[in-house]
């Protein structure tokens, strides 16, 4: 069995993924999205400007012939080459078990070694702006390897990230991490034990086995398909026999919350989800705020929606999205703020400005909080003056903020997407999402094409549109549940 440094980055972040990567048909696992092919290619670019800063030597060896990489490259390290480009470790574990890694680049330093009076570290280029837990595992099992080959651990491992540069990872630290992770790793592929499904949205949404997954969970109504029941959640109620959506459901809030430790709310909200999956039907979470809510988002006159597009990788905002709801000319008018290029990001955010103060009074919709963090940050960064900005800010109101605290979805995750789906809005794309509309700023940088930049205006559109739709619906309900009898004053 050959574990590899790509096979333990998949079982971090995921047990299943890792199983699935050796043992599953590939045919079931789905082809990459642009978005990420986009981020491979952004890595690849990343790692092309580390290397054009100094010559390296990169060992010849047939494809995918490890063994013959690792023989190769213990000749150059053998020969004291100052510079390893892909260099192949192998490490025989025994038990049928082999180890094999290949860091981006080894360099020779001065040290003791099996090799003389130097020595080789090993680092990892990733496009990643945060050394992030997984890559640190990584960078310490490429320090693994090379100790067994060279005769000594090196000084030193590191990560080289996108903006932060060099990264020393601290060794003694996550060595015994990387030690209890091996032998978990190596049980699961030796017993062929499969781990159980669970869908965690976040992290499984870029990953090529998401379908399969969810197909699985989808069929067997699982708890991780209910939003707040988490990776560490899960376990404790399995242990207290509550294994299913109809345990959960006709579960006792105050016992649940006592014999799990999960206190009453989160204990109360878990059974109010499993009991909306249950019916079908959205469940009323705290109908003490229902009436405050409601006023908040009473009909005003003129109501704007607003979504924003952004490059995360330029730190930039190119598109401001704008709806008009005009109720009492009944009219809606979609304004699309768009930088064509980069610079004209400042240009874009003036113009939000203008057509924003056009309307003092109406209140501002938009979903997370994402919208309120970007225009303090465009604010500060352009010097808009606290004068205009603070009291635009009083003007936003979150709806995810209203929804997940008066009410409980039968959805599996409360982003704009599936609730507006589940409520029957339609994008006209079906492909359409934040990361797609990334790939296609990107696509429009790069070739011209504006058909990218049309397609990332009407996608915006729907997600001011999608908003919309779900404060309508949000006004209606918590009207209709301050009428019922449950709900009215005595």
């Amino acid at each position: 069995m050959l574990l590899t440094a790509q096979l333990l980055l998949s079982y971090q972040r995921c047990h299943r993924q890792a199983y699935l990567d050796v043992f599953e048909d590939k045919t079931q696992k789905s082809a990459p999205s642009d978005f990420l092919n986009k981020l491979r290619q952004d890595r690849i670019e990343h790692q092309q400007n580390f290397f054009a800063r100094q010559p390296w030597v990169q060992p010849d060896y047939p494809r995918y012939d490890w063994q013959a990489g690792a023989q190769a490259t213990l000749a150059l390290m053998q020969a004291g080459t100052p510079y390893i480009r892909r260099g192949v470790l192998w490490m025989d574990q025994g038990n049928g078990v082999a180890y094999q890694s290949i860091p981006d680049l080894l360099t020779k330093i001065e040290g003791t070694s099996n090799f003389g009076d130097w020595q080789y570290v090993p680092t990892d280029i990733r496009l990643s702006k945060r050394p992030k837990l997984e890559y640190q595992i990584l960078a310490t099992f490429h320090a693994h390897l090379l100790a067994s080959i060279q005769g000594v651990w090196p000084e030193e491992s590191y990560l080289y990230l996108r903006e932060r540069g060099l990264y020393a990872v601290n060794l003694t630290i996550n060595q015994p991490k990387l030690d209890l992770l091996l032998p978990e790793l190596i049980k699961i592929i030796q017993t062929q034990q499969e781990p159980e499904v669970f869908i965690v949205s976040n992290r499984c949404s870029l990953c090529g086995w998401l379908p399969h997954c969810y197909q699985i969970a989808q069929q067997d109504q699982h708890l991780s398909l209910l939003p707040g029941v988490t990776p560490s959640r899960y376990p404790i109620l399995q242990a207290h026999n509550l294994a299913s959506v109809e345990d959960l459901a006709f579960a006792n809030p105050t016992q649940l919350a006592e014999v799990t430790g999960f206190g009453r709310e989160v204990a109360n909200k878990l059974i109010c989800q499993a009991q909306a999956f249950a019916k079908q039907a959205p469940v009323i979470f705290a109908a003490s705020e229902v009436s405050v809510i409601a006023a908040q988002i009473s009909p005003a006159p003129i109501e704007l929606y607003f979504d924003i597009e952004a490059e995360p990788s330029l730190n930039l905002a190119y598109l401001h999205g704008v709806l008009v709801v005009d109720r009492e000319n009944q009219t809606e008018t979609f304004y699309p703020l768009l930088a064509d290029q980069p610079h004209q990001e400042e240009q874009v955010w003036q113009q939000f400005l203008d057509l924003v103060l056009t309307y003092p009074h109406a209140p501002i919709y938009h979903f997370c909080a994402y919208e309120v963090q970007t225009v303090e940050r465009l604010a500060a960064l352009y010097g808009s003056p606290d004068t205009i900005i603070q009291p635009l800010l009083e003007r936003f109101i979150d709806l995810h903020a209203h929804v997940t605290h008066t009410v409980v979805l039968p959805v599996e995750s409360y982003t704009l997407k599936l609730i507006a789906r589940w409520l029957g809005f339609q994008w006209r794309n079906s492909e359409a999402n934040g990361a797609q509309s990334i790939y296609w700023y990107s696509e429009w940088l790069s070739t011209s094409n504006r058909d990218f930049l049309d397609t990332i205006v009407e996608y915006n559109e729907d997600d001011c549109q999608a908003t919309y739709h779900i404060k309508n619906w949000l006004a209606d309900f918590l009207a209709s549940e301050l009428a019922a009898p449950a709900l009215q004053s005595p």
